[in-house]
Parts: structure tokens; C-alpha cells; sequence
């Protein structure tokens, strides 16, 4: 990358916040958090939820940033939660979701994040998904959301189990981030 970059991210999950920020390190790309709150619409798409967050985002901030959303889909669940993953989580919680899947043996699942990245002049999504099952029972104390239930393909450990280094070989969001990392040294060369 020609130059250091610094982009905003709209989020008021501290957690997430330092994700991206200890991946963006290795794109010396610094990022700095805005303080406000991310406008949701109510849709059952991770994308359409994620642009439409940056473009509103972008009209209050005015500077290149960059929005997540990430959900956690269940196979066996019909991909429930999903884009409502958030919702889930604050309502039925980490025992919720396993009292669902009692006596249940495909426990199939995945984690994607959408981050769309916007300047003003181009709004881009970047897609980043990992594979895994639902734990029997909550692991780990690390992490956040639904870590600690959530066991990467791979691995007998939770995400809550791991450190944020090892938690980032595996993540969603590590990976929609490499991507969005990858687009951004590219486009810069060319503004």
C-alpha cells in the first residue's frame, strides 16, 4: 500500500472494534472507531442490512468507512438466527439457542460477516464466512456473542477458547477483512 490509510468504523461493540483493529495491522491500515449509532433497517439479508448501514453512515460521517454485520445461521434451524442474531442473543441467549438444539445431532453451522466499505463515491461489500457446529454447552470466556457455543471447522475448541490471534485464522470477519485489505491497496492506487 502506497501510504497509510485510516478508515472509519461504525460500531458500538467494543469487541468487534478491536477484531478489526488487530487485523488491520497487518494491512497497515489504522482504523478509528465512530462513536454512533449503526442504523439497522429489518431485512433478512446480511448484505442489503450492511450497505444500507455504510450509505447512512457515510451521510452523517462524510469520510471512508466501513460497517459490519455479521449472523449466525443453523443449519438445522432453517439458518435461524441469521441477520437476527443479535436480537437472538439478547433475548434467549447463549442457553436459548442450545435448550433448540437439545437432542438434536446435526449441529451444523456457520458464522458471515458482510463489510461494506464506502467513500462516498463506491459502496463494496466484502463477504467472509467460516464453517462450524454448536457445542453441546458454553466454552471459553473469551470472545463475545456467540462464541463461546461456536466450534470452527478444524477445531474441538470454541471461539471463546482461543485467543484473539487464534480466533483471527479462522474468523469470518478476519476473512471478509482480508478482502476488503486486498480491494483497498488496489483502489488507493488509483484515487
Amino acid at each position: 500500500m502506497r501510504r497509510d490509510v485510516r478508515i472509519g468504523v461504525v460500531t458500538s461493540n467494543e469487541n468487534k472494534f478491536m477484531e478489526l483493529k488487530e487485523l488491520a495491522k497487518d494491512f497497515n491500515i489504522e482504523l478509528e472507531q465512530l462513536k454512533g449509532e449503526k442504523i439497522e433497517i429489518q431485512s433478512d439479508n446480511l448484505e442489503e442490512i450492511s450497505k444500507t448501514a455504510a450509505y447512512l453512515a457515510y451521510l452523517t460521517f462524510r469520510r471512508p468507512l466501513i460497517v459490519d454485520d455479521s449472523g449466525l445461521f443453523i443449519e438445522t434451524l432453517q439458518n435461524f438466527p441469521g441477520p437476527y442474531t443479535n436480537f437472538v442473543k439478547n433475548t434467549i441467549g447463549l442457553k436459548g439457542i442450545l435448550k433448540l438444539l437439545e437432542d438434536v445431532k446435526d449441529r451444523s453451522a456457520y458464522f458471515m460477516t458482510v463489510l461494506t466499505f464506502t467513500d462516498g463515491k463506491i459502496i463494496k461489500t466484502f463477504n467472509g464466512i467460516v464453517k462450524g457446529v454448536i457445542s453441546e454447552e458454553i466454552r471459553g470466556n473469551s470472545g463475545f456473542g456467540f462464541d463461546p457455543i461456536f466450534i470452527p471447522e478444524g477445531e474441538k475448541r470454541t471461539f471463546a477458547e482461543m485467543s484473539l490471534e487464534e480466533k483471527n485464522k479462522y474468523s469470518h470477519r478476519a476473512r471478509a477483512f482480508a478482502k476488503f485489505a486486498d480491494f483497498l491497496t488496489s483502489y488507493l492506487e488509483k484515487v
